[in-house]
């Protein structure tokens, strides 16, 4: 029996770790699906505080690790693939392990949409990024690339404007699912260039482990051209790690889970945090943040039961 389950690994998890576990609740952390979240998947961090030069996303997270640690908070590896929460304690399944808890921290994060490239997967953190707001600055003066046609996509091009000399926005499609507000602000920057109907077949160079060019492919010709850049910004979405929660808990329409009164759920005494419920920020602070909030609610939810 565990007074808290956090569920999942990366800033908002961990964040909840160490303030549970500094009050004394022993949390038990599951690792989830990505042990330390989206942060493992970046190269240099520049913009959480406290760190003047920058620090590496793996080292951040590996001190948040230790940080936790050494309060108290306990460790599984392994995904949930189960959970109930129809009476306390709640029962969260672990492949085969049930683990029991008085309160439960959902901090699942989400997942950036990929385009599915190998050489994508390999370059990540190395000249391609899901993330404008975080690694926008080491593009300064280079020629980009963003994927993508919704908002997002949009609000990546027209923020990466501010540092690259140039940003080609590939579509799969002529019409675009941005809207008409977000569009039009696109079309009227003269650093962006709109390549549709177009996909990105293939990034080179893995093997100098940077980007040095796209191939792309005309979905109306089938011609393929290759276009010379230095960065790679996928810009197709997100998913929240909802799946196991969607029947059970409050979702909006994209799938994030509501909450409510600070970090409350629709069920008491289950909370989230982080990118499980927030599509709008997404940043390591605020994650952090987040998680802060959901351990002190649980905090004051065991308080007032009487554990």
């Amino acid at each position: 029996m565990h007074n808290v389950v956090i569920i999942g690994s990366g800033c908002a998890g961990l964040t909840a770790a160490i303030y549970a576990a500094r009050a004394n609740l022993k949390p038990l952390v599951i690792d989830g699906y990505e042990p330390g979240g989206q942060l493992t998947l970046t190269t240099m961090v520049e913009n959480f505080p406290g760190f003047p030069d920058g620090i590496l996303g793996p080292e951040l997270i590996e001190h948040m690790r230790r940080q936790a640690q050494r309060f108290g908070a306990e460790f599984r590896a392994g995904a949930v693939t189960g959970v109930d929460f129809t009476n306390r304690p709640f029962q969260i399944t672990v492949g085969r392990e049930i683990f029991r808890g008085k309160t439960v921290i959902v901090a699942a994060g989400a997942s950036a949409r990929m385009l599915g490239l190998e050489a994508e997967r390999q370059l990540i953190g190395h000249g391609v990024s899901t993330c404008a707001t975080c690694d926008g600055f080491f593009f300064r003066g280079k020629e980009i690339v963003v994927v993508g046609g919704g908002d997002t996509a949009m609000e990546e091009a027209l923020f990466l404007t501010r540092f690259a000399s140039r940003v080609h926005l590939i579509h799969r499609r002529r019409e675009f699912r941005a809207t008409k507000i977000m569009l039009d602000r696109a079309r009227a920057n003269g650093k962006i260039h709109f390549i549709t109907p177009a996909v990105v077949e293939d990034i080179s160079d893995v093997g100098k482990n940077s980007v040095e060019a796209v191939l792309l492919r005309d979905l109306e010709t089938a011609q393929k051209s290759e276009l010379l850049v230095e960065g790679v910004f996928v810009a197709i979405g997100h998913e929240p790690n909802t799946k196991v929660f969607r029947s059970i808990l409050d979702t909006d329409e994209n799938g994030y889970l509501s909450t409510r009164n600070g970090s409350q759920t629709n069920i008491q005494g289950v909370f989230a945090a982080g990118d499980v419920q927030d599509h709008h920020y997404r940043q390591a602070v605020t994650a952090a943040g987040s998680g802060c909030m959901a351990a002190m609610d649980a905090e004051k939810f065991l308080e007032a039961t009487g554990h």
